[in-house]
């Protein structure tokens, strides 16, 4: 009883208050059109005050926190091996590439400016992967402090735009181009940033190229589990000194191995569409309260701070992963 006390009087207002603002985002995309996670960071940092209020602050981190990662771990609902499988080794190549080269990129371009290597895995991931999940998933592993928080909210609102325009311009970069509609699934699928910018290029060509758009896209999301895992175990590394010297050691991310289990459960029982469907929905809500609690936890003040070179940054990503996925599909023939 006093645990259900002590949630209600120190979690709850915050949790509420990170719904409410999920709720209104997903009500304002339906209907009126535009990212829903854009609609969250926005609404969230309009009540950044709520950050500091006592009872809010509580459950407001929780959802920051715990929750992304709950979101994050039913990612695996999306994903099978025999989806993987199905598209060949060509696509499966030019996805690792594409990952692991934009993140290579981010790291370069930030090598010599103010921001740090962390700020270049993060956007180099985000525009990798799979855009705002991804950078929400690779911050809850990176070094907490007031500089991750910051990146985090502006990387995830600057690829999200990023992704928004892309959804436009790439199918008609695709027909200027004269790709067949699996080269322009694939093109799609391995170069916008979010699974829902994604989905609307692709069935926008065509039925087929929407499938093929989706199950690359997909690919590329699970890509999250070794690229997170490979942070986890570098930034561990970098910080065993301050872990002998007495500090807190960082927690083991056990909504990586959420996601691995899930991945393989979806992989090898036949779960019913209706299940499957819920919990890719609970795994949205739980992503979209987690962006619009970070909202909260974020001032325009702190955004400004960051200055004009990240936005190159993330811009520079974008474009070499779509010339990268370009070329691969011309010189390789996929």
């Amino acid at each position: 009883m006093k645990f259900l006390t002590h949630i209600y009087q120190e979690k709850l207002p915050g949790l509420l208050a990170a719904l409410m603002i999920a709720i209104t985002s997903v009500f304002l995309s339906n209907h009126y059109g535009g990212p829903t996670m854009l609609f969250a960071l926005l609404l969230g940092i309009a009540f950044n005050f709520l950050s500091d209020h006592e009872r809010c602050k509580d459950g407001i981190d929780l959802a920051s926190k715990k929750i992304l990662r709950l979101g994050v771990a039913l990612l695996g609902f999306r994903i099978s091996v025999d989806a993987v499988v199905g598209l060949g080794i060509g696509p499966v190549i030019l996805v690792i590439v594409g990952v692991a080269a934009t993140i290579a990129l981010g790291l370069f371009l930030t090598r010599d400016s103010q921001a740090d290597s962390a700020f270049g895995c993060l956007t180099g991931g985000s525009v990798a992967i799979c855009g705002a999940s991804a950078a929400m998933a690779l911050s809850s592993v990176l070094p907490q402090n007031e500089d991750n928080e910051r990146n985090t909210i502006f990387t995830v609102i600057t690829v999200t735009a990023m992704s928004t325009i892309a959804m436009v311009v790439y199918p008609m970069v695709a027909a200027l181009f004269g790709l067949d509609e699996q080269q322009t699934g694939i093109f799609l699928g391995a170069t916008i940033h979010d699974v829902a910018q994604v989905v609307g290029a692709g069935y926008s060509v065509s039925d087929p190229t929407g499938d093929t758009a989706t199950i690359v896209k997909l690919l590329r999301v699970a890509m999250l589990l070794p690229v997170v895992m490979v942070v986890m175990m570098v930034v561990r590394t970098h910080s065993r000194k301050a872990q002998q010297s007495g500090a807190a050691k960082l927690p083991f991310p056990w909504f990586v191995l959420g996601f691995v289990v899930l991945v393989g459960l979806n992989s090898t029982v036949a779960i019913p569409s209706e299940i499957s469907a819920f919990f890719v929905d609970m795994s949205r809500w739980a992503i979209v309260m987690a962006v619009a609690a970070l909202g909260m936890k974020t001032s325009f003040g702190a955004l400004i701070k960051v200055g004009y070179f990240p936005v190159a940054v993330i811009v520079a990503e974008t474009v070499f992963l779509a010339i990268l996925c370009l070329s691969a599909i011309f010189v390789f023939g996929m």
